[in-house]
């Protein structure tokens, strides 16, 4: 049963999670930075470079993981979305758990930086990866009951406009700056939060994953009680 592999693919991102989080201790106490929104570092164009490319091969690892695991698309895309999603969330756990940071979940965090910096309060990308984790493991559910997701134009309409209003709020600082140098993007610091246009793309992107895998089944078991 796919959903039987959840558990391993859970332990994996919790476990990944933790490695990176060191990673990141690691750099604070190098370059003594405590308030990733005060303290800047001399900006080094090779590190910036090798930082977008383990960026880069995070994500290709949590989809080659998904991929081996999964013996479907549907649970493939399903396992990494799952693994994203909670390593995502361990990774500030873990950062909590060992250096007593973030001081709050909205604590602002640089969140990534292909193809510009993402900046955004820490209760953003969570919640994101929280919508990652039940709409992948829904995906895997309904591919091991022999079901598969549809993902029809209007909820397809409303993943992506949700997607791209998430992804403007996290890069609109980045991008009212442009066009501008690597170094002058790395040295950028986050202003007030867009949380209305947010939180509305969140909603956009949570009804058309429950649309896509929980609605179909719904309609099922309706179907079967009349």
């Amino acid at each position: 049963m796919q959903r039987a592999k959840l558990w391993s693919v859970a332990i994996f991102a919790v476990a990944m999670a933790y490695a990176e989080a060191v990673v990141v201790v690691y750099l604070r106490r190098l370059y003594g930075i405590v308030d990733l929104a005060r303290d800047v570092v001399p900006f080094d164009p090779f590190l910036a470079a090798t930082e977008v490319g383990r960026e880069a091969a995070t994500l290709v690892m949590l989809l080659a993981l998904g991929w081996a695991v999964g013996r479907s698309l549907q649970a493939r895309l399903g396992l990494a979305f799952f693994a994203f999603g909670l390593w995502d969330i361990f990774y500030y756990i873990w950062l909590k758990s060992l250096i007593g940071w973030p001081a709050s979940l909205l604590t602002p965090d640089i969140l990534f930086l292909i193809p510009v910096p993402w900046w955004g309060p820490i209760l953003a990308p969570v919640l994101i990866a929280t919508l990652a984790v039940v709409g992948g493991a829904l995906a895997v559910v309904t591919d091991s009951r022999g079901r598969k997701v549809r993902l029809r134009a209007l909820e397809g309409t409303a993943l992506g406009v949700g997607m791209l209003a998430a992804l403007y709020t996290f890069t609109a600082d980045a991008l009212a700056a442009l066009p501008a140098s690597a170094e002058a993007l790395g040295r950028l610091r986050p202003t007030a939060f867009n949380w209305p246009v947010f939180l509305s793309g969140l909603a956009m992107m949570a009804w058309s994953v429950w649309r896509a895998t929980w609605g179909p089944a719904r309609s099922a078991l309706q179907h079967r009680a009349r």
